[in-house]
């Protein structure tokens, strides 16, 4: 009886652990079948991928062109009532934010983002594990604040660090819900969190900079931007954690997520290489004016650069089993954004004394003569990001990384040897990097395409030549006038037409191709 009651309780044992198992395996889809329904309840009928990449298009591109504007007008407005000593202090900083967030998310948001079917197990160990590197990056920049004060000579960076820094736990609970969201193509949402959250973050820290809050204003808004796109991805995000934590997929996902960590944290130290150098070397106020230019400089070329990126990777990953066509789609590409590129970033510098001058009042004008220096470098930057996102779509991610690492150490050693003669040769020399790089990265593409030299200059050195060109007979066009509203205006117009008019007697091809599709739209939108 008794071997016989232990034959039944064995039975049920094992076939309760099978159902365990079977239930294991069913949670794996768990996840995805709450996406699929949550987004279905949140867009419209039709649910094809070509649908949803469509929807996921539009709305990231009125995502990016809404954030370019009330950057710009919050940018603007606190301009106007901020210093530049303000933004210099917020700039000292910066970096650490940067890597600090590069550390924390650790590139598992993107390994999410590779995987088939995240599971919950997959989110679980992501999610505990951001908040635990969080965490120990606050607490150990809490603890190294007075260091990071010493460093710059300015003891005020030991509470405004610390406050500033606290944008790193925030941060930390909304990166796995970012990336499902991201995953599963629900970029509506993630338009209307990140909207949602600039528009209020840059209110209450305009508001904050009007009430007399200088440098913590900018803290606050940063802060309370994090935190309210946390919230807000929460709200979208039908995914939570559990308390069950299994950190065996971080296992699997760190060969993918090492690399994009690590060049990360290389872009963000290249991209801040100054600031970190400026505010040691020199005062708060020459940081907070080379920061200004830096930030405008980098709204005209991200503008560039993500138009550029949302295309180049998958049209020649699609491409990359036929290397004829590849190189054609490349040269195209390369034209359009040579086309596009070298008339609106150095036709920027060309007003840029006017634009600073008019939006953020006269005691930017140091900026501006910073910012017309960036623009020339500026203007081969997108070129720079196509031929690293072609590299990415051959899979070399350790070709990018080394690359990346180079242009580090070359930055690097330029401004230590560069600073005793000032801050304008160190922007010149940066410029310069800049352009060099850009032909790297060529050097690097032709490896994997047949592309010579020869046709690189002869797609990309007609455009910067003429809007080269077109630029300084503007300026001697418009010098005579005096007023900064006319000048702005007037060097606007005259550049836009010279450079139209230069385009359509050379007979561009690309020009022709632009207006054609631009015709082609407008006319569906009058048939429909």
């Amino acid at each position: 009886m008794r071997n016989r009651h232990f034959e039944l309780a064995k039975q049920a044992f094992l076939q309760g652990k099978k159902g365990y198992m079977a239930m294991g395996r069913a949670t794996n889809l768990v996840i995805s079948e709450r996406f699929r329904t949550f987004a279905r309840m949140n867009t419209k009928k039709g649910n094809s991928l070509k649908e949803k990449t469509a929807r996921g298009l539009l709305w990231g591109a009125l995502n990016n062109g809404a954030m370019q504007f009330i950057g710009l007008a919050f940018g603007i407005l606190l301009g106007r009532m901020l210093n530049p000593d303000d933004y210099g202090f917020i700039s000292m900083i910066t970096i650490f934010t940067v890597i600090a967030g590069a550390l924390q998310e650790s590139g598992f948001g993107k390994a999410l983002v590779n995987l088939d079917e995240p599971t919950d197990t997959d989110c679980n160990a992501v999610f505990w594990f951001n908040i635990l590197v969080g965490g120990a990056c606050y607490v150990i920049l809490f603890l190294c604040a007075p260091l990071i004060a010493r460093y710059y000579h300015h003891p005020i960076l030991v509470p405004l660090s610390r406050y500033a820094f606290l944008s790193i736990l925030f941060s930390s609970f909304g990166i796995v819900q970012s990336a499902l969201l991201q995953k599963h193509l629900m970029v509506k949402q993630r338009s209307k969190a990140n909207i949602s959250a600039v528009l209020l973050s840059s209110s209450v820290g305009a508001i904050m900079a009007w009430r007399g809050f200088a440098y913590w204003s900018l803290a606050t808004q940063t802060n309370l931007y994090i935190l309210l796109n946390t919230v807000f991805y929460w709200h979208y995000s039908p995914w939570r954690p559990s308390l069950k934590i299994d950190f065996s997929p971080i296992k699997r996902m760190f060969g993918f997520s090492f690399k994009v960590l690590a060049t990360t944290i290389i872009t963000q130290i290249n991209n801040n290489i100054l600031n970190i150098l400026l505010g040691r070397y020199f005062t708060a106020r020459d940081t907070g004016n080379y920061n200004q230019a830096y930030q405008w400089n980098s709204k005209v070329v991200y503008l560039l650069q993500g138009m550029v990126n949302s295309v180049t990777q998958p049209v020649m990953v699609d491409l990359r089993s036929n290397l004829g066509r590849q190189q054609a789609a490349l040269r195209k590409l390369v034209r359009f954004t040579a086309f596009l590129s070298f008339p609106m970033v150095l036709g920027f510098g060309l007003v840029s004394r006017e634009f600073i001058l008019i939006t953020l009042t006269a005691k930017w004008l140091t900026s501006a003569s910073y910012l017309r220096i960036l623009c020339i470098g500026g203007a081969f930057l997108p070129i720079s990001t196509l031929f690293s996102e072609f590299i990415l779509s051959h899979g070399k991610s350790g070709t990018i990384f080394w690359c990346t690492l180079a242009l580090f150490a070359t930055q690097l050693s330029a401004m230590l040897l560069a600073y005793p003669w000032g801050i304008q040769l160190m922007i010149w020399l940066i410029v310069a990097i800049n352009i060099v790089w850009a032909f790297i990265w060529y050097a690097l593409s032709s490896r994997l395409v047949s592309y010579s030299l020869w046709m690189f200059l002869a797609d990309v050195m007609p455009f910067a030549l003429a809007a080269a060109a077109v630029m300084a007979l503007t300026w001697l066009i418009t010098s005579p006038l005096s007023s900064p509203w006319l000048l702005l205006i007037s060097r606007i117009i005259t550049a836009a037409l010279l450079y139209y008019g230069l385009m359509k007697v050379a007979r561009v091809k690309i020009l022709d191709e632009c207006m054609n599709f631009l015709l082609k739209k407008h006319k569906g939108k009058d048939r429909a």
